[in-house]
């Protein structure tokens, strides 16, 4: 699907290299909790740093909707630059609080080679001065993307949580540079992914959940086509179960999208499998559980997790698949009450990936913080994708503009 250049086929020699990179990281009380986009971005800096390379790296951190948000430094990236330093101990880190204008460029021109320099939360440029929502970063301001291919000779993309969006720190560099590549991290995704979205080994196992059908539409029916199974936990069930006829009492549905969830239904067919018992409670609550099958209805109540039988089912459905690509809880897994069936699920897919040698691809967001977050590793399952919304974008054929950018000029 993909043929870029990537960083192994750039003379990277004594050069300034610009590189984004997607240090989204979620943090807490002043703590990184998750490093893994982090961790995983180090193969390539190593890369860069072996060619003796000047490195500027450009992230963003969160949304920024305010002067608020940039004021007071909680969206800053200077917590990342200091976790980047216990990263790669031997390395000189500088953190520099502005990304763009004259200090920028002062900062850039000291810069010595195997030195890193990381450039403050690229959508700070989303706001201006008086408060108002610009968006130069999020919609590819030309000047903001000339502005930093400016700053190096050569520039690499590794940041695959935003290659479905179009940023100036993106394909406003690339469009602006001589020369650019992919980075390792990039490589490995696509590589990975590929996998399931071109040629699946059969049998292949599709898992959805989350809230919405209207927020992954596209990914279902693609994956409909493709799958010899879709299983739907989550949220997203219900609007499912809704279009059969069922009692699902309080729980969360789509009631504009039940037509199409019926449609999807008569075409498909037995492809889709859906759950049959859940874990409720009287609104959205982390409170001890009431357990329902669907035969008995949800009168009262909300479904936030799958039951025991649907575990079953779908331990079945995945016991003899060669490929799984899962994306979204199927409970409200953050809810200690209510994430058992999320951990089952992991558990099945953990034995599938060790006993049956299951080719598993996690596609990112929160089916991959539930995963790692319930004590699992990239290890049980095969590969975890750091990017969500991309990894959805790319089984489902749609555009991606952080990597179709990139080119020789």
């Amino acid at each position: 699907m993909f043929n870029k250049k990537c960083i192994t086929d750039v003379n990277l020699k004594n050069k300034t290299v610009i590189v984004r990179v997607d240090y989204n990281v979620p943090i807490k009380d002043k703590v990184i909790t998750d490093n893994k986009r982090i961790v995983a971005s180090i193969p390539t800096l190593k890369h860069l740093i072996e060619n003796n390379c000047k490195i500027i790296l450009l992230s963003h951190l969160s949304r920024i909707k305010s002067l608020d948000d940039i004021k007071s430094g909680k969206k800053s990236l200077k917590i990342v630059a200091d976790e980047l330093k216990k990263q790669l101990k031997n390395v000189n880190v500088i953190f520099c609080e502005e990304n763009t204008g004259k200090n920028v460029i002062d900062q850039v021109n000291k810069l010595k080679p195997q030195e890193i320099l990381v450039l403050e939360n690229t959508r700070y440029n989303d706001v201006n001065e008086k408060g108002e929502v610009v968006k130069k970063e999020s919609k590819c301001d030309p000047e903001l993307g000339k502005f930093w291919a400016s700053l190096a000779d050569v520039f690499v993309n590794d940041a695959f949580g935003t290659v479905h969006r179009k940023h100036a720190s993106n394909a406003g560099i690339a469009n602006n540079i001589k020369t650019s590549c992919i980075g390792f991290l990039i490589e490995n995704e696509l590589e990975n992914l590929q996998k399931v979205a071109d040629k699946p080994q059969k049998p292949f196992i599709s898992i959805v959940g989350g809230a919405k059908i209207s927020d992954k539409l596209k990914v279902v029916e693609q994956l409909l086509n493709k799958s010899d199974k879709v299983l739907i936990g989550g949220a997203m069930a219900f609007t499912f179960l809704k279009a059969q006829g069922h009692n699902i009492g309080k729980s969360l549905v789509e009631t504009e999208m039940v037509s199409t969830a019926k449609n999807m239904l008569d075409k498909y067919g037995e492809k889709i499998v859906l759950p049959v018992d859940f874990y409720c409670a009287p609104n959205y609550e982390d409170v001890e559980s009431t357990y329902r099958t669907l035969d008995q209805g949800l009168e009262g109540l909300m479904g936030l997790d799958v039951g025991p039988k649907t575990t079953k089912i779908f331990e079945k459905e995945l016991a003899n698949a060669k490929t799984v690509i899962w994306n979204g809880p199927i409970g409200v897994s953050e809810f200690k009450n209510f994430s058992n069936g999320t951990k089952e699920l992991c558990n099945i897919l953990k034995k599938c990936h060790n006993e049956n040698k299951t080719f598993i691809v996690i596609g990112g967001g929160d089916s991959a913080a539930a995963a790692i977050n319930l004590g699992f590793k990239e290890s049980d399952f095969g590969f975890i994708s750091t990017g969500g919304g991309a990894s959805l974008a790319l089984i489902e054929g749609s555009s991606l503009p952080g990597i179709e950018s990139i080119q020789d000029k």
